[in-house]
């Protein structure tokens, strides 16, 4: 078994990103504001994330905001949850194909590794509408931490949220998922403070 299972990597190929885009469309569940898609790993929007009091209920004690800054974003920020026990990690990033969020991609899994190694943590993934920006993130922290495939990635979360990666954001996970395959060392690290 496990050689033919070694064997099935060694043929995988990064699909194209109309391929990934007919797996994302494909049978996905309805969209709502907030989805539990690991365990202890909720992916969300803006309502979500400036929700407080639902915030509490859910237990959530980090948040990756992957739409800090004011402009068509999320502009919460440390300030926004001082008077929550809440650990905040923010990312400056724009919902547009041409931006390079690939450069957050192993300190946003760094990020997310060290909160999920306390199983008392409970992590946010948002950005605005979290189908894009939050959902590359985290499927990227799939990738490079859990070993998974961009393909192996995308059909877990979708079974449990409606995500929308643009397409620069595939092509950038398309690259990351080749870059993976091609030295499968270089995998999760947390990197160092500061």
């Amino acid at each position: 078994h496990l050689q033919a299972q070694t064997k099935d990597l060694d043929d995988y190929v990064t699909p194209g990103g109309y391929e990934l885009e007919k797996i994302l469309n494909r049978g996905s569940v309805a969209y709502t504001h907030v989805n539990e898609v690991w365990p202890n790993v909720y992916v969300g929007d803006e309502q979500t994330a400036k929700d407080k009091f639902n915030l509490k209920r859910l237990g959530i004690t980090h948040i990756l905001n992957a739409a800090e800054g004011t402009w068509n974003n999320v502009d919460t920020g440390p300030g926004y949850y001082s008077d929550m026990d809440i650990v905040y990690y923010g990312v400056v990033a724009e919902d547009v194909p041409a931006f390079d969020l690939s450069q957050y991609f192993f300190s946003a899994a760094g990020f997310i590794q060290e909160t999920l190694k306390n199983p008392q943590n409970k992590l946010l993934v948002h950005c605005v509408m979290g189908r894009s920006r939050s959902a590359t993130l985290f499927l990227a922290y799939l990738m490079i931490c859990e070993n998974m495939t961009v393909v192996d990635a995308i059909e877990h979360v979708k079974k449990r949220r409606r995500i929308i990666p643009n397409w620069g954001f595939l092509k950038q996970l398309r690259e990351l998922d080749q870059k993976l395959q091609d030295k499968s060392s270089a995998r999760c690290h947390t990197p160092p403070d500061g």
